[in-house]
């Protein structure tokens, strides 16, 4: 099972990204720190072609800096990507950045040729907050769900530095399951289109195996419990999830790990390296050779049975052809035999 929301205004989105990029000297794709990969859009990278990308780590403050560091060495030998750890709340990060784009972009940045920069990413990772931070007030209207932007928005920095904003954009398909869910466990999906329980068990696993101190200390376990699902029942029995007769409300139990999760509550946190990554799309390019495979070999074993309908159709129809011209014969036949 994977998750998977694309609104039909994300649809017209892409068709203004596609439509404006031609007018873009560079993109500036906001990620969430805490899922570098998951929230990249692959779909965004075929739409700018050669246009240089700054990517800014946003929410740095909820990430774990040591795996941060893993992906700014990953992506540092790209020539056409430039990618910083980056807060919108850090005012050192906004007075960089005016110098990370003119790395990217050096035969721009004045009064007559200005820096036209598009600001971009999927929801919920900050692309609002950034540029109201960028202009010093509110233009743009922030929210802490997704797809509170729905319009683009053509901003001046400085004369020398324009932004343009798109609203958050998925794609169509989410392929790879575990993608999925961690976009569903840092906010990225909208409630209201996932199951709150089993996106929580997947976050409380993912903690298990890659941050379970953090976890055992925050819910003050004594000792790991087996599953995930025996976690999340404790998270409901401490945190007022406790219903008549003892039953532990598994909903409202999920909505506190989660709520917890996002606002960085466990710990600070990077669910994927690119370690990680690159084994995930392994496996998910062996599933879509396997799918493949198991369709054509459908399609081999139908033909034979085409062949044999398309043949039943040819002699049916014969037959129906033979009967016809057999009836005018024995009509002229007839007639023949009156005169």
């Amino acid at each position: 099972m994977s998750v998977q929301w694309f609104p039909g205004h994300m649809n017209k989105a892409r068709r203004e990204i596609e439509d404006i990029m031609p007018q873009v000297d560079l993109v500036i794709e906001v990620l969430d720190a805490r899922i570098p990969d998951s929230s990249q859009n692959p779909m965004l990278s075929t739409l700018r072609g050669d246009v240089p990308v700054l990517r800014l780590l946003n929410k740095k403050d909820l990430a774990d800096p040591e795996r941060v560091a893993l992906w700014l060495n990953h992506w540092r030998d790209n020539d056409d990507i430039a990618a910083q750890p980056f807060s919108t709340m850090d005012k050192t990060d906004l007075h960089n950045l005016n110098q990370w784009v003119k790395r990217l972009v050096p035969h721009r940045g004045t009064a007559e040729k200005p820096i036209r920069a598009m600001i971009a990413g999927i929801p919920n990772v900050g692309k609002s907050s950034l540029m109201n931070a960028l202009i010093g007030k509110r233009v743009a209207k922030v929210g802490d769900e997704p797809a509170v932007t729905k319009g683009q928005q053509k901003l001046k920095v400085t004369p020398e530095f324009q932004i343009l904003d798109t609203p958050g954009i998925l794609w169509p398909k989410i392929e790879n399951p575990r993608a999925s869910y961690r976009l569903a466990v840092t906010g990225a999906v909208r409630n209201t289109a996932m199951d709150y329980e089993l996106v929580a068990l997947d976050g409380i696993a993912f903690f298990m195996e890659h941050y379970p101190e953090a976890l055992m200390t925050r819910y003050k376990l004594k000792e790991m419990p087996t599953t995930s699902d025996d976690v999340l029942k404790i998270i409901g029995q401490k945190r007022g999830g406790l219903r008549a007769g003892g039953k532990v409300d598994m909903h409202k139990a999920a909505e506190v790990f989660l709520t917890d999760t996002r606002a960085g509550i466990v710990c600070p946190f990077v669910m994927e390296t690119p370690s990680m990554i690159i084994a995930e799309e392994q496996i998910v390019e062996e599933k879509k050779a396997e799918k493949e495979a198991a369709r054509l070999a459908r399609l081999e074993a139908a033909i034979p049975q085409r062949q044999q309908q398309k043949n039943r159709e040819y002699r049916a129809k014969m037959e129906l052809s033979e009967g016809s011209i057999q009836h005018q014969d024995d009509a002229t036949n007839n007639a023949k035999d009156e005169k």
